[in-house]
């Protein structure tokens, strides 16, 4: 992900389906995880109502491209 500040991140949320319980989904169910999407303020990463991560998450913890 590209921020408006140039910063260019990797967020990787491996750790994240195996340590939260409804983030599960993404991997047991097929296909789920390429439906990711961003939201029209550009705050989040989607994939259903029920998932989604932050941009602040991403940005402070995602891995410098």
């Amino acid at each position: 992900m590209v921020f408006d500040d140039g910063k260019s991140v990797l967020y990787d949320v491996k750790e994240d389906m195996e340590q939260i319980e409804g983030y599960r989904d993404l991997r047991s169910i097929t296909g789920l995880f390429n439906q990711v999407q961003l939201d029209q303020s550009r705050t989040c990463v989607f994939w259903n109502d029920r998932i989604d991560l932050p941009s602040d998450t991403i940005y402070e913890y995602g891995r410098v491209q």
